[in-house]
């Protein structure tokens, strides 16, 4: 069984309520997510974020490739941190942790994804080539958005990382 990790920081010049505002609604996840992903809540967004929140999507991960999502909320700390895990997917694990902390001039905000992937040595070798160059956009698409949504900080080095634990 092979683990990977991704590993995301992003600085925004925004207060640490604004971004928990922004971050903790469900419905938001469509606005940061590239429209090429065709995403599209099916349930679970209709009020804000609570612990054993159950949330159902539709994601296109890959062209013709389509497949329904279903995550759980299984921890909230209000204004810090939430953490989500797959229910149902395409991968056989997924346990993501999003972290917003204050800084000088706004706040950092990280996600660290533990997870692992289907089909065995199969998916190890399609790591590379598929999932690992897929989840590089998404995060890069995120990145992007939000800058133009809130600004950036000067001085500070955002970063993504994906390696094997």
């Amino acid at each position: 069984m092979q683990l990977y990790q991704l590993k995301s920081r992003q600085f925004l010049p925004i207060s640490k309520k604004e971004a928990w505002d922004f971050l903790s609604n469900p419905k938001n996840l469509a606005v940061i997510t590239p429209p090429h992903m065709g995403f599209h809540i099916l349930s679970g967004a209709d009020r804000p974020m609570f612990q054993g929140q159950i949330i159902q999507y539709i994601v296109k991960p890959f062209p013709l490739v389509s497949t329904k999502w279903v995550t759980e909320i299984t921890h909230v700390q209000k204004g810090s941190y939430f953490v989500d895990e797959q229910r149902f997917g395409p991968y056989s694990l997924w346990h993501h942790k999003h972290f917003i902390k204050e800084v000088p001039d706004g706040v950092e905000m990280e996600d660290i994804i533990d997870y692992k992937l289907p089909f065995g040595f199969l998916g190890q070798i399609m790591h590379p080539f598929l999932v690992k160059k897929q989840l590089q956009k998404i995060f890069r698409f995120r990145e992007k958005k939000l800058a133009e949504m809130f600004g950036e900080v000067k001085g500070k080095t955002n970063y993504l990382k994906l390696r094997k634990v």
